[in-house]
């Protein structure tokens, strides 16, 4: 079949168009938190709509790869002992056994116990990567995200790392996302329980969704940033809906039928064409030589 042939899709079942990303502007700040300047984050990154199916997908595969699955239980052919009938077959009124160790016994094998196994799940690249963007999308959402140029910690001091959480006014879980060379900053905030600090590379959905803040630094940040100024101007911009076919329909006709009433109201203003042709207009200077040409004859015709 061809594709001009080919059936149109139902609407249930057509790609729907993806509204454009949204512009989150934060405040730049020091470690003190004294305000540098005003940022706008990576709309790509910072901006889509969350997918919370596959975010559910990938917090799940994620769960279950961090199982240890060391569970096990043994079977009658490994439980110690049971080598014996222990009983005869016949005569004592009883049910036939073979083994102290079967299921049934006290003390015997377990039936269909659980094994050592990996809980592991497959997840695409893509997907994780969606799923990171739409958490990071959520929190930037919520204006729950913080941006410092450096950790300046001169020696790892816990009481400077709570001073600093203080001065950028962080409560609750914090998720700090450090880089490779912030290593004094990582034992500045190990001592603090409502602390939990993550490498950049090691950056996940499932880490971000369980913290209130998510604190990045010049070096950590995921994607472009760019000053305030040449962004939007303000922190959220409205998501622009998507246009569609049959909205543009609509669009035009209401258009003609605003030009259908203009031309009712005036009706100079209306520009008809016709496929007749125009009326011909008689030239004076040819009826003066044709009349000429006919008096000639008749003279002619007399003589």
């Amino acid at each position: 079949m061809s594709a001009v042939n080919a059936p149109a899709r139902p609407p249930s079942i057509m790609r729907r168009e993806r509204p454009e990303p949204e512009r989150h502007t934060v405040d730049r700040r020091r470690s003190d938190g004294t305000v540098i300047d005003q940022v706008v984050l990576a709309p790509e990154i910072f901006g889509i709509v969350p997918n919370t199916a596959v975010l559910h997908q990938v917090v799940t595969a994620q769960l279950a790869a961090a199982r240890s699955g060391t569970q096990s239980t043994k079977t009658r052919a490994e439980v110690a002992g049971g080598g014996a009938k222990p009983f005869r077959q016949k005569g004592t009124g009883r049910a036939r056994q073979g083994s102290t160790r079967s299921p049934q016994w006290v003390g015997g094998g377990i039936a269909l116990g659980p094994k050592p196994r990996s809980y592991r799940q497959r997840t695409p690249k893509k997907m994780i990567r969606l799923a990171l963007y739409s958490a990071l999308s959520d929190r930037a959402d919520e204006g729950r995200i913080a941006l410092i140029d450096e950790w300046a910690f001169a020696a790892p001091k816990t009481r400077d790392a709570v001073a600093a959480l203080t001065d950028l006014d962080l409560t609750g879980r914090v998720l700090v996302v450090l880089g490779p060379d912030d290593g004094i900053a990582d034992r500045s905030f190990a001592n603090l329980q409502n602390v939990q600090t993550l490498q950049v590379a090691e950056l996940n959905a499932y880490d971000i969704l369980k913290s209130d803040w998510v604190v990045f630094t010049d070096a950590t940040v995921p994607g472009e940033t760019e000053p305030a100024a040449a962004g939007s101007g303000s922190a959220t911009t409205a998501r622009r809906a998507p246009t569609t076919k049959k909205a543009d329909a609509t669009k035009k006709a209401g258009a003609t039928k605003k030009a259908a009433a203009v031309t009712d109201q005036d009706p100079s203003k209306a520009s008809v064409t016709t496929d007749e042709p125009a009326a011909h207009t008689p030239d004076p200077a040819a009826d003066t030589d044709a009349s000429a040409d006919t008096d000639a004859e008749d003279e002619g015709g007399d003589q």
